[in-house]
C-alpha cells in the first residue's frame, strides 16, 4: 500500500495559473491537498473552467494576506515575482516556498536528467531525450520546456528517464538536484527579476548545490560562467568544448564531433558524427549538440545504467529537426526565407541568431526591453541586416537609445532602420522590403510581455500572419 503524501489534508496556496499553476491545480487533488489558486488576473481574463478543477477554491484580481492561514506551503509559478508582500509575509512566517519542478524532483521514481543555461536549454533538453529514446528508454520531457510532469508521477516507472529542461525562476527556489545536471552557458538574462548577473547565477547553481557523490554535472568549456560552477560540484565532472579536446566529455577535432572518458560508451574515444551531419544551423547550435552529447554519453555513471552510445548518437542527430521558435524556417516566398526565433528574448540569443546567417537579413527586433546589454547584438546587425525593423512596446526606446546612436557612429543612414507599432505592422513592412535572396528573421532580442502571454504565443502569431501573405 502506497504511503500517504506528505501534502495530504494540508493547505498549498498556488500563486499563478499559468501553465505551471493548472498542472498542480490538477494534481494536488490527487494525492489529497486542499488546493487554493491565485492569480491577479480574473476569471474572465484566465479563460477559467472552474468545473474542470474541481475541489479547488480560486482566489483570483488580488493576493490577500488571509490565503496564507493555515498554509503548509506555497506553489509559485515562473513568472510570480518573489517580493510580492504577500510572499515576503509568507517567508516570515517560516511557510514553505516551493514550485511544481521541486515538488516532481522529490516524487521522482525514475532518474531525473535536468538542464539549464542562458540559451539553448530547449533544443539540448529534446535532443537528449531523442537519444535516451532512440537508446531504448522510455523517457519523460518536460519541466520548464511543454509538459510540467507534476501530472505525470503515476504513469513514470523508476526503469524510466526524465528529461527537465529547468528555468532560473524554477531553480532558485529549489532544494533538490537531479542525478544528472548541465548548465550549457551563463550570460546575462532575467535580471530584471533577479536583480543582478551573481543573483542570476546563484539561482542557476541550485542544479548542482544538492547532488551526491554519485551524481555527475555536465559543464561547457569554452564557457567562463558555466565552468566556474566546478567548484560546487559534489560528483563526476563532463565537460563539452569546440574547441579543445577533453579527456571526459564531448569535443570537436576538426569537423568530427568526438565523445572521450566517461561519456564514451567504452570510455575510449569515439567519433559521433561529422559536423555536415547535424542538421541544425549555427555555432549556438553545435554547442548545444556537444552538450547532448555528453550527458548522454554520461547518463551511466548517475544512472546504473548504460549510457548512449556513439551510434545511437549519431542516429538521433541526423534525425533531430529544430524545435518550433528556434530559428525554424516557416516559409519561402518569391524567393525570400521568413525565419521564426521567436525564442531570442535577450540580445545573446539575437547575436547567435545573426551569427547563423550569410544571406543578406531584413531583421526584425523589439519587444519588451529587458535592460540588457545591447551593443555587439546591434553591431552585428548592422553588418548583417539590410534593414531592421524595429516593433513592440519599447520600440521607441530602443531606436533611440540603442540603433541610433550606434548609426550615427557607423556613419550608416537611418533609412537602414524603421519603425513598426507591432508584430503584424513589422511583418508587413518586411514583406514590402525584402528582396528575392533574402532572409526575413523574427529575432527580437526583447521579451514578448508586451503583447503576448508568452514567446510561443508570439511565434505562432508570426506563422498566421505568414499564412497570410
Amino acid at each position: 500500500m502506497a504511503s500517504r503524501d506528505f501534502l495530504a489534508r494540508k493547505r498549498v496556496v498556488v500563486f499563478g495559473f499559468g501553465r505551471q499553476g493548472r498542472a498542480l491545480a490538477r494534481w494536488l487533488p490527487t494525492i489529497g491537498a486542499e488546493a487554493i489558486v491565485t492569480d491577479r488576473r480574473s476569471a474572465k481574463e484566465l479563460g477559467l473552467r472552474r468545473r474542470e478543477y474541481p475541489g479547488v477554491r480560486f482566489v483570483l484580481g488580488a493576493h490577500p494576506e488571509e490565503l496564507l492561514d493555515g498554509a503548509r506551503c506555497i506553489c509559485i509559478s515562473g513568472g510570480v515575482p518573489l517580493d510580492l508582500p504577500v510572499l515576503k509575509l509568507a517567508r516570515e512566517r517560516g511557510i514553505r516556498l516551493t514550485n511544481d519542478a521541486q515538488l516532481f524532483l522529490e516524487r521522482c521514481p525514475a532518474p531525473v536528467i535536468g538542464i539549464t543555461g542562458s540559451a539553448g536549454k530547449t533544443t539540448t533538453a529534446a535532443l537528449v531525450a531523442q537519444m535516451a529514446k532512440a537508446g531504448g528508454y522510455t523517457v519523460w520531457l518536460g519541466g520548464n520546456i511543454g509538459n510540467p510532469l507534476i501530472e505525470d508521477l503515476t504513469k513514470i516507472r523508476k526503469a524510466d528517464v526524465v528529461v527537465m529542461e529547468l528555468s532560473s525562476f524554477q531553480l532558485e527556489l529549489m532544494t533538490a538536484s537531479p542525478a544528472v545536471a548541465a548548465l550549457l552557458n551563463l550570460t546575462p538574462n532575467h535580471l530584471d527579476r533577479h536583480g543582478s548577473l551573481e543573483q542570476y547565477a546563484a539561482a542557476k547553481a541550485n542544479i548542482f548545490r544538492y547532488q551526491k557523490a554519485s551524481d555527475v554535472a555536465v559543464l561547457g568549456w569554452d564557457d567562463a560562467g558555466s565552468k566556474a560552477y566546478q567548484r560546487i560540484v559534489a560528483g563526476e565532472t563532463l565537460f563539452f568544448s569546440r574547441h579543445e579536446m577533453l579527456p571526459d566529455g564531448a569535443f570537436m577535432l576538426g569537423s568530427r564531433l568526438l565523445v572521450a572518458g566517461a561519456a564514451s560508451y567504452d570510455t575510449s574515444p569515439h567519433v559521433v558524427c561529422e559536423r555536415a551531419e547535424i542538421p541544425l544551423r549555427g555555432l549556438h547550435n553545435l554547442q548545444n549538440v556537444l552538450a547532448a552529447c555528453a550527458i548522454a554519453g554520461g547518463m551511466g555513471l548517475a544512472i546504473d545504467r548504460p549510457g548512449i552510445s556513439p551510434e545511437v548518437m549519431r542516429r538521433a542527430i541526423r534525425s533531430f529537426r529544430p524545435v518550433a521558435h528556434r530559428l525554424e524556417t516557416v516559409r519561402s516566398i518569391d524567393g525570400v526565407s521568413w525565419v521564426n526565433d521567436s525564442i531570442a528574448t535577450a540580445p545573446e540569443r539575437l547575436l547567435a541568431a545573426l551569427n547563423s546567417f550569410e544571406a543578406p537579413l531584413v531583421l526584425l527586433i523589439g519587444g519588451a526591453d529587458k535592460d540588457l546589454p545591447w551593443e555587439r547584438a546591434i553591431q552585428q546587425a548592422l553588418r548583417k541586416a539590410r534593414h531592421i525593423i524595429v516593433f513592440g512596446a519599447d520600440g521607441e526606446k530602443q531606436v533611440a537609445t540603442k540603433v541610433m546612436p550606434m548609426l550615427k557612429r557607423a556613419r550608416l543612414g537611418s533609412e537602414r532602420v524603421s519603425r513598426a507599432a507591432d508584430l503584424g505592422a513589422a511583418v508587413q513592412q518586411a514583406a514590402a522590403i525584402a528582396q528575392p535572396g533574402d532572409v526575413v528573421l523574427l529575432s527580437p532580442g526583447g521579451t514578448s510581455y508586451d503583447a503576448y502571454e508568452d514567446f510561443a504565443a508570439r511565434g505562432e502569431h508570426f506563422r498566421q500572419l505568414l499564412s497570410a501573405l
